[in-house]
C-alpha cells in the first residue's frame, strides 16, 4: 500500500467530521438564532441549516406553549387573611430574536414576574374576592404580565389560580357564616310559606262561609279521609254553625211568666 493513502484517508475522514459537525437539525417547532462572531445573523428556520464551528454560534428557541408553575406564595389579603396560593402560566414565545437579546434567561424572568405579580395582585383583593372572584382576577394577572413580558417576546396566554389555603381557623369561621346564613335563608323562607298559607286559608274560609252547604261537604270529606286510615278513634269537631238548629230545636221552650 503507498505510504499516501493512509494520510488522505485521515484527511478524509477529518472533513467528513467536519462537515457533519457544521450540520444542524432545526425542527418544525423551532426557530434558530444564530450568532457569527458575536453578531446576529436571520433567524434560522425549521430544516438542515450549516452552523461553521467556532465562528458560529446557534441558540435554539422553541415556540411550543409551555407550562409554568408558580410555588406557593404566601400573601396577606387586603382584610388582613394570610394565604398561601399558587398558580399555573401558559406562555409562548413569539419573538425568538428578542426573547434571546433582551433577557438572558426568558423562561426564569417570565417566573420571577409571575410570582411578584401575584403577591401584588392578590394582596389588593379581599378573600371574598379571592374566593369567588378568580376570573377576574387571573385576567388582572395576566394583563399585568403581558405588559412585562412582551418586550421580551413573551406572549402569556393563560395564567390561573390554582389552589388558595387559608389557616384552618379561618374555614371554621366561614363555615359557621355559612351556616348562620342558611339557617336565616330557611326562616325567611318559612316565614313567607306561613304568610302565603294563612292568606290562602282566608280566601278559603271566605269562600266556604258564603255557602254552609259547602262547609258541611268539606267536613265529610274530612271524615272519608279519616276513615281511609283505619283509626281506631276518631275525634271531630262540629261547628256550631251545623249543630245550632239541632240544639234549638230539642231545647224546651221558655216559659213567659203570668
Amino acid at each position: 500500500m503507498p505510504g499516501w493513502i493512509a494520510p488522505v484517508l485521515a484527511i478524509i475522514i477529518v472533513a467528513v467530521a467536519l462537515a457533519v459537525a457544521c450540520l444542524r437539525v432545526i425542527q418544525q417547532y423551532e426557530r434558530g438564532v444564530l450568532f457569527r462572531f458575536g453578531k446576529l445573523r436571520p433567524i434560522y428556520g425549521p430544516g438542515l441549516r450549516v452552523v461553521i464551528p467556532v465562528v458560529d454560534k446557534l441558540e435554539r428557541v422553541d415556540l411550543r406553549v409551555v407550562t409554568l408553575t408558580i410555588p406557593p406564595q404566601e400573601v396577606i389579603t387586603r382584610d388582613n387573611v394570610p394565604a398561601r396560593v399558587n398558580a399555573v402560566v401558559l406562555f409562548n414565545i413569539v419573538d425568538p430574536e428578542a426573547a434571546i437579546m433582551q433577557v438572558e434567561n426568558y423562561a426564569v424572568a417570565t417566573s420571577q414576574i409571575a410570582q411578584t405579580t401575584l403577591r401584588s395582585v392578590l394582596g389588593r383583593a379581599d378573600l371574598d374576592t379571592l374566593l369567588a372572584h378568580r376570573e377576574d382576577l387571573n385576567n388582572d394577572l395576566r394583563e399585568i404580565m403581558e405588559i412585562q413580558t412582551k418586550p421580551w417576546g413573551v406572549d402569556v396566554s393563560v395564567v390561573e389560580i390554582k389552589d388558595v389555603e387559608i389557616p384552618e381557623q379561618m374555614q371554621r369561621a366561614m363555615a359557621k357564616e355559612a351556616e348562620a346564613e342558611r339557617e336565616r335563608r330557611a326562616k325567611v323562607i318559612n316565614a313567607r310559606g306561613e304568610l302565603q298559607a294563612s292568606t290562602e286559608l282566608k280566601q278559603a274560609a271566605d269562600t266556604l262561609s258564603q255557602s254552609p252547604a259547602s262547609l258541611q261537604l268539606r267536613y265529610l270529606q274530612t271524615l272519608l279521609e279519616l276513615g281511609a286510615d283505619q283509626n281506631s278513634t276518631v275525634v271531630f269537631p262540629l261547628p256550631m254553625d251545623i249543630i245550632g238548629p239541632l240544639i234549638n230545636r230539642l231545647a224546651p221552650p221558655e216559659r213567659t211568666e203570668d
